[in-house]
């Protein structure tokens, strides 16, 4: 529990109604006071206060109150004694500390319980029961978030991501590593990938607005109970390293998204290695120049249409074919055609995969904190 909030409390009392007041723990520290020179100190009447059975009591011109919290005394909060009106306000005061400690408790018991399911550190029926002791709809549709910045001391991505999503109760923001955050965001449907996408892109826009800094997102799937949730991150995870290999020019990552690079990602390097030496025994990736891939990228990107992707590489259409016919002579593969475009397009998906080391992007567990 932050004490701040405490003082917070005892500042917003004392402009309110002109009295000091403050808070203290069941040693007589004083963790807050609108009395500067008391605050930090220990109060010469904390043994009076909890030898007496009763719950309020004055002394020496102040006027002292005990919190109980899950039927123990936790606190002791005080104001100055003046009038009818000062044991009211206490009692106020008293009130606002009790639900202060309730909220942050469930907040950050509720926010530990995710970060065990989401490591897997707790069963499925440990997860159902624990959802119910804590109050949590344990079927309500959730989605899991992965963002990803660059390691910095000035970067502080979880306060702009929780500054975004302030409803801390359903809502849990999370701090795997120093470069990456995760989201764990309840959704109303889980038909909605549009707004999904879409949030993903305010995080992203937000994070190069307001940190100016290179941020990249993934997002799982949606699921629709709390246990599912480690799924979604494990989902999470894998479109983040199966996109920074395959898509390097783009900055947000949807595991439903992700395609036949998905399936090689999955496959065995060996087996990668031998494919590449079968379809290009000449070592015909190694011709390619700057130009040749651009025209490739291009011919793919508009479905191997002639015409198009002269337009946009701003060329004549001989030129294009001129390029396709060069293609074929070093590769023997004409791209023109269906089943050989397909045969180029996963061969070079292949050695891009080859070509990445990706081991930093697989986080570890250890360190996670809120």
């Amino acid at each position: 529990m932050p004490f701040r909030k405490f003082q917070q409390l005892a500042y917003q009392v004392k402009e309110i109604t002109g009295l000091d007041a403050g808070v203290m723990d069941i040693n007589g520290d004083i963790l807050a006071s609108t009395i500067v020179s008391e605050a930090g100190k220990t109060s010469p009447v904390i043994q009076q206060i909890l030898e007496s059975r009763k719950k309020i009591q004055s002394i020496d011109g102040m006027a002292y109150q005990k919190v109980y919290i899950k039927n123990k005394v936790q606190y002791i909060v005080f104001i100055e004694d003046k009038d009818e009106f000062s044991l009211k306000y206490l009692a106020l005061i008293a009130l606002n500390i009790s639900n202060l400690k309730e909220f942050y408790e469930d907040k950050y018991d509720k926010a530990s319980f995710m970060k065990d399911v989401v490591f897997g550190n707790t069963s499925p029926g440990e997860i159902l029961q624990k959802s119910k002791e804590l109050h949590m709809d344990y079927q309500a549709y959730r989605v899991v978030f992965m963002i990803k910045t660059n390691k910095s001391k000035e970067i502080f991505t979880y306060e702009v991501v929780q500054s975004l999503f302030p409803n801390k109760l359903k809502d849990f923001v999370l701090v795997a590593d120093e470069e990456t955050t995760l989201l764990i965001k309840e959704v109303k449907s889980d038909k909605d990938q549009k707004g999904i996408l879409k949030l993903g892109q305010v995080i992203l826009d937000t994070l190069n607005t307001e940190l100016m800094v290179q941020a990249f997102i993934s997002v799982g799937t949606v699921v629709d109970n709390i246990a599912d949730v480690r799924r979604s991150y494990q989902e999470a995870l894998t479109a983040l390293t199966i996109g920074r290999i395959f898509e390097r020019d783009k900055t947000f990552y949807d595991y439903s998204n992700l395609g036949i690079a998905r399936l090689i990602y999955e496959l065995p390097k060996p087996l990668c290695r031998l494919f590449l030496e079968e379809v290009f025994k000449d070592n015909a990736f190694e011709g390619f120049d700057t130009e040749t891939n651009l025209t490739i990228q291009k011919f793919f990107d508009n479905s191997l249409n002639i015409s198009e992707t002269s337009r946009q590489l701003y060329i004549h259409r001989n030129t294009l074919v001129y390029r396709l016919d060069k293609i074929q002579k070093m590769t023997g593969l004409d791209l023109r055609k269906f089943d050989d475009a397909i045969i180029l397009k996963i061969s070079m998906l292949v050695k891009m995969y080859l070509e990445n080391d990706n081991e930093n992007l697989h986080l570890s567990p250890k360190h996670i904190t809120e």
